[in-house]
Parts: structure tokens; sequence; C-alpha cells
């Protein structure tokens, strides 16, 4: 392991964008799909791989959901979740905040507890295990009608002690953050955190929307925010943390290259960016491989990747008493010591 690799993976910090859906690599969607019974469209792992040539958003989620139809039983979950949990802990990661799109899985009849439940038993055999601290965040799919996403919300109600918070995540294009008001307002008045998607393939103007008529917490991705520079003066001013996700957007050609990718100038402009791996199994990385590949790509010197994992652990939505820790730990690694 080379030095700079080497001291990334010291570094504590936080992944707070990741999608477990989006962790299941092709040799466990094989391994499902024989427990399970259920046949896929490819015929080796080999194949999937080939599929994984995207030039936007929507090819990727075009295989991204038929792929989740292995997904049947608690025990999936569990496996599936614990499976990524053991990446992230090798990886350096200290705390993992991850997304699941539960309509990706009542949509094909799959009773909503199966899909939390198992999750919710990885994350417990992740924090047993693995020592993670570890939270949940339901997703809501922006493509569908908020409708739907009330109804999920509702069905969440038995677990809501359970979840740290709601997002939005799917097709951005043509699916403003406007149109989500209502469960939002609904998500926040039952003291969840709110997070969105927005300014991956959106303009400047969804990340205002998720501001201002979503009042999340959080941004996810962002990247475009940076086309308005009275935007991005406002993000910088209000400390507001970006969760962005450098090899997915190399990936879904959101950049012409990781060299090209804004990252940098990010830290540059005062944004608290953090470095997250998105859907890691179809993007071609973990935690570290985000981390690693674009330090090196955009020239990130060691006190910026300092910022970036002060700014994931402040980032994350859990105590002063738990992140305290591992910022002292991580002003030691930055002093040298």
């Amino acid at each position: 392991m080379d030095d700079l690799t080497s001291f990334i993976r010291r570094l504590p910090k936080a992944e707070l964008h990741m999608h477990v859906e989006g962790s299941l690599e092709p040799e466990m969607m094989f391994d499902l799909a024989k427990r399970n019974r259920v046949a896929l469209p490819f015929t080796s792992v080999e194949d999937v791989r080939a599929a994984y040539n995207f030039s936007r958003l929507q090819d990727f989620l075009d295989i991204y959901y038929p792929g989740a139809a292995v997904l049947l039983t608690e025990e999936d979950f569990h496996d599936l979740a614990l499976a990524y949990f053991r990446r992230a802990a090798a990886d350096g990661a200290v705390r993992c905040e991850i997304f699941f799109d539960p309509q990706t899985h009542t949509d094909r009849g799959l009773p909503f507890r199966v899909a939390i439940e198992g999750l919710l038993s990885g994350m417990a055999a992740a924090e047993t295990e693995l020592g993670l601290s570890t939270g949940l965040i339901l997703c809501f799919l922006r493509h569908l009608p908020e409708a739907a996403a009330l109804d999920t919300l509702k069905a969440a109600e038995p677990w809501l002690d359970r979840l740290l918070g709601v997002g939005l995540d799917s097709s951005e294009a043509g699916f403003p953050p406007s149109g989500f008001q209502t469960v939002f307002r609904a998500a926040g008045e039952r003291g969840l955190k709110r997070v969105a998607h927005a300014g991956e393939e959106g303009p400047p103007a969804y990340v205002a929307e998720a501001l201002d008529l979503l009042q999340i917490d959080r941004i996810d991705h962002g990247n475009r925010a940076l086309e308005d520079a009275a935007l991005t003066s406002r993000l910088a001013r209000e400390g507001q943390v970006l969760t962005v996700c450098p090899l997915s957007n190399l990936k879904l050609c959101g950049v012409p290259s990781l060299e090209a990718h804004p990252l940098k100038r990010m830290l540059q402009l005062g944004l608290k960016a953090t470095v997250n791996s998105d859907d890691p199994a179809y993007f071609g990385g973990y935690l570290l491989d985000n981390w690693v590949q674009t330090a090196r790509a955009v020239g990130l010197e060691r006190d910026h990747l300092v910022t970036l994992a002060r700014n994931s652990l402040e980032g994350a939505f859990w105590s002063e008493a738990e992140q305290a820790p591992h910022l002292a730990r991580l002003e030691a690694l930055a002093s040298g010591q």
C-alpha cells in the first residue's frame, strides 16, 4: 500500500451517500438469484459488468432496479448491508449513513418490513462485529408521484425511531424538489433529518429548491451549484454539507475525466464537500477508491484530505459526543502524531 492510500485509509471518516441496493456486486446478485430462484437477464458475472457502460443516470437506473429483484428476504438485505459495511470498515470508515429505496421493493410486492428489518439487522451486526456507527435514511423515488412517497412515509411509521431521515433520489431531470414539499414537511414534523439529490443532472435551481422548499439538512451531489456564483457563496456561507461522489460523476458522464472533477475547486471555494461512493458496485469503486483516485487526479494535498475527513465527521447525523473521539484522532493524524 503506497503512502497516499495508507494515509487516507487511516483517516477516520464518514460515508454519507451510499445506496445500499447499489452495493449489490454481480457475484452476490447471482448468489441471491440462485438462492431465491430468480431468473436474471444476464448469463454470467462478466455479462453484468459489461452492461455497466452508462452515458447518463437513466442508463444506470435501467439496470439498478431489475438487479434489486433478487432481494426477497430479510436475510438477503442483512447480507447485502453487512457485505458493504465490511468494505467500508476496511476503507477506514467509522460512520456509515446508508440510503435505501423501499418503493423499489414494495412496488414489486415485497412487504415494507422485509427490507427495513433486514437492513437494521445488518446494521446491528456491523456495529457489533466491526465497531461501526451506522444510520439508515429512507429515500423517496422522485419519478413516482408524491402521493406514493406519502404512502411510504406512512408505512415507515413503526420504524421512525430507527430512521435518521428521508431523502430524494432516482431520475433527477424533470423531477424537481418542489414536487415533494408535503412529504418532506411531514418528515420534518416527525423529527426526521432531510436530504435530497440535487444538482447532479438537474440545474442549480434544483439545489435552491431543495434548500428553500424542502428545508434540507444536507445536499446529495450538488455539483451543478457551482454554475451559480450566488448559490455557491450561499452554500459556503451557510456551511451546507455536500455529499460528493466522484467516481459516480465520472461513470455517469457528469465530468469528462476525473482530472476535471470540481472537488478541489469546491474546497477552494469554502464548500463543505465530502467524498462518497454512491452506488459502488456499479460505479467501480468503494469509499477508499473514490478518495485515492480523486486525490491523485485533482492533486489533493494532505490538508485537503484532512478537511474532507473533518467535513464528513461533522456532516454526519450523530451527536457531538459520538463524533468527538474521531475528530480528536483526526487532528492527531493531521499533526503527525
